[in-house]
């Protein structure tokens, strides 16, 4: 079985784990409660499990999209430790979803909790060629098609204000390893009114 503690392994190889940067967010109430309450707990969980959460930011209010799909979002971002394994960590992220009754019935729509796995270090998946094909998708096209394959970094993490404000509070350092820009870098070039739409709680 293989070993997806990364924290135990550094003690033997003398080399950090890789960060995990994950993006959440909800616009439905779950059996924890409001969207707010879900993210709080649901961040509880995920150090419950073999997860050291490093950092959080603080909570935001943003727009649903598409517009008029559902309520507004509360967001968030994370840097968390423990596994440099990505099947592993997306299945953690799954099992904590479902948990709080995340149903995957519908692309981009309304949801009780979303954790989005960003980054794992500068891991690029599954290929460069891949990772831009989905980067440079059309708008239409990416609301109705789905990777059958986990693709790292976030395709769309450079477009998404409601990433990169809240991970610039967390990992403004981070750089992209194949746009070549840090998450402030990142979050400076969205536009001004998409930034400003991004709130603090």
């Amino acid at each position: 079985m293989q070993d997806t503690d990364c924290h135990k392994r550094d003690i033997l190889r003398g080399v950090a784990c890789p960060k995990v940067l994950i993006a959440l967010g909800g616009n439905l109430k779950s059996k924890a409660g409001t969207p707010l309450q879900t993210l709080r707990l649901a961040l509880e969980r995920l150090g419950d499990s073999q997860f050291t959460v490093e950092s959080v930011s603080q909570f935001y209010a943003t727009p649903c999209f598409p517009a008029g799909a559902g309520p507004d979002y509360v967001n968030a971002a994370a840097v968390l430790t423990g596994s440099d394994d990505p099947d592993h960590v997306l299945g953690i992220l799954h099992t904590v979803e479902a948990e709080f009754g995340r149903a995957r019935d519908q692309r981009w729509g309304r949801r009780t909790l979303d954790l989005d796995l960003i980054a794992l270090g500068d891991r690029v998946l599954p290929d460069p060629e891949t990772h831009r094909a989905w980067r440079d998708m059309v708008l239409a096209d990416q609301m109705t098609r789905a990777p059958d394959t986990l693709i790292l970094p976030h395709p769309r993490l450079h477009q998404r204000a409601f990433v990169l404000i809240p991970l610039a509070e967390v990992a403004p350092d981070w750089m992209h390893p194949i746009l070549g820009q840090t998450i402030q870098q990142m979050a400076d070039a969205l536009p001004e009114d998409e930034k400003t739409a991004v709130t603090p709680l």
